[in-house]
């Protein structure tokens, strides 16, 4: 069953619940505030008042400084009285994940070994958000070195899913999804190198958004820390949040120029719009796993919605995915591998059982040490699969595809055994193949099926996320919204 939340409108708040501000989009925040018809401190407050209600049960933010947020949020007003130009997020409260830097707060990537590891400055999109005007209302949680599809690590516990706590607010944004689902903030950042933005907004029912790699000025590492080549060529910084005009605002914050990201495209062209009438690619199966009942009726529900507006629809197969998310198992991880050592020293004992999960299988397609040439021979693979996705989307400048093949898994399946890992694995193909290429993707809410969220996951051309969020505002305005929900 679907059901809407209605939009508030914007007014003063009162005592009535309806007219909760926690409720509101961030788009309605940020008319209000800049309006002068609420405060951000009235808004902050709000939200604050929600961490407070629910944050004790989900473990979604996991350090909140309220007397910092309020200041923060009495300049952004002091900025508006006086008559100063505002940014788009001004006086909207954000949430930062717990392995981007923030100035005065640890970069702990959840690992108790990094707890005291202070961050001296903002990364490159912390800054744009806050230049954006954006109050930075507290540091969302992630598994340790943000490795796994579930959130839970050592140093600051386990999030749990508001839909239902045995099962996974995904992973590694699963702080964030969960943050946003249950009205905490109304957006949140995440990074995605493996399906960290895109699996949590579905784990969670909200929008996800994994920009074109190089569209996002970003740093990872510390700036004397050199990055993997994975991380230059597949990780980038993106929003969840609750509303895909919440993801198009953020965007237009996400989109400051900085020297200190190897892979940021200062200037970009977006892609030129594609013909209409758009043709759409349906992909139910990857050829890796079939999709369940509840994943291909949400693959249908959006299709219908797609050709309601004059979307043209057609059913067809992807095979490259299906090399691309086996790459990415070769190429990540055989550069992670590198960092064992200092996983097996300082990382939790879910995120080591994760690791020798994740290499028992990879081991069946590359073997138990793969060579160098295997390593450089699947880097030049990689340009190869590209282009042929490139050139299949401009036959297809859309494809709808599933995020997983599966709900939301159940708590820890990744570390129940070596074949629990290989469901998983094959479940989140899309999730891996997707950054190894380097494209755009989103995941969209689709409805509710067995007391968890549906949706579906949108792949388009590089630099081309206008026509992802076109197509992901019809199927919002048709299929409704379902958070902000009450925890489970």
């Amino acid at each position: 069953m679907t059901t809407t939340n209605p939009t508030p409108t914007i007014s003063k708040p009162g005592t009535d619940s309806t007219d909760q501000l926690w409720r509101w989009s961030a788009t309605e925040m940020a008319q209000a505030v800049a309006g002068g018809l609420v405060s951000s401190r009235e808004v902050v407050e709000s939200c604050l008042g929600r961490i407070d209600e629910v944050n004790p049960h989900l473990n979604a933010l996991v350090e909140v400084r309220p007397d910092e947020a309020l200041s923060l949020a009495d300049e952004a007003d002091r900025r508006r009285s006086a008559g100063e130009e505002l940014g788009p997020l001004h006086g909207v409260p954000v949430s930062i994940k717990v392995n981007s830097d923030q100035a005065g707060y640890a970069t702990t990537q959840g690992v108790s070994a990094f707890q005291d590891a202070m961050a001296n400055e903002d990364s490159p999109h912390v800054a744009s958000l806050r230049r954006a005007g954006a109050v930075l209302m507290g540091r969302s949680n992630s598994p340790a070195f943000a490795y796994r599809w579930f959130t839970n690590n050592d140093l600051h516990g386990r999030t749990l899913n508001p839909w239902d706590p045995s099962r996974t607010p995904g992973g590694s944004s699963g702080g964030a999804s969960s943050a946003v689902a249950s009205g905490m903030v109304p957006i949140a950042g995440g990074n995605d190198i493996g399906g960290s933005v895109r699996y949590p907004a579905y784990a969670c029912g909200v929008v996800g958004l994994r920009p074109t790699v190089g569209r996002v000025a970003q740093t990872y590492h510390p700036d004397d820390v050199d990055a993997s080549l994975s991380v230059q060529t597949m990780l980038v910084q993106g929003p969840l949040a609750r509303s895909v005009v919440d993801i198009r605002l953020t965007m237009r914050a996400l989109n400051d120029f900085s020297h200190r990201d190897p892979a940021f495209v200062p200037g970009a062209r977006a892609a030129t719009r594609p013909d209409r009438p758009l043709r759409v690619g349906l992909v139910r199966d990857l050829g890796v796993a079939a999709p369940t009942a509840e994943v291909n009726a949400s693959l249908d529900q959006a299709a219908d919605h797609l050709r309601d507006v004059g979307y043209v629809v057609e059913e067809i197969e992807l095979p490259v995915l299906a090399e691309a998310y086996r790459l990415w198992y070769l190429l990540c991880m055989e550069e992670f591998r590198l960092a064992m050592p200092m996983v097996n020293e300082v990382g939790d004992q879910g995120m080591q059982k994760a690791a020798e999960h994740y290499y028992a299988v990879a081991a069946e397609w590359w073997g138990e040490k793969p060579t160098l040439e295997q390593f450089i021979t699947g880097y030049a693979r990689r340009g190869t699969l590209i282009r042929q996705l490139g050139e299949i989307l401009e036959s297809y400048p859309l494809i709808v595809l599933p995020v997983s093949s599966e709900q939301a898994f159940e708590q820890d399946a990744d570390i129940a055994s070596v074949e629990s890992m290989r469901r998983l694995m094959a479940a989140q193909a899309s999730m891996m193949a997707i950054p190894v290429l380097g494209f755009p993707a989103m995941s969209v809410p689709t409805g509710v099926a067995n007391g968890l969220p549906t949706g579906v996951q949108l792949l388009g051309r590089r630099f081309d996320e206008e026509t992802l969020l076109e197509a992901a505002t019809v199927i919002e305005t048709r299929a409704g919204t379902f958070t902000p929900i009450d925890p489970r």
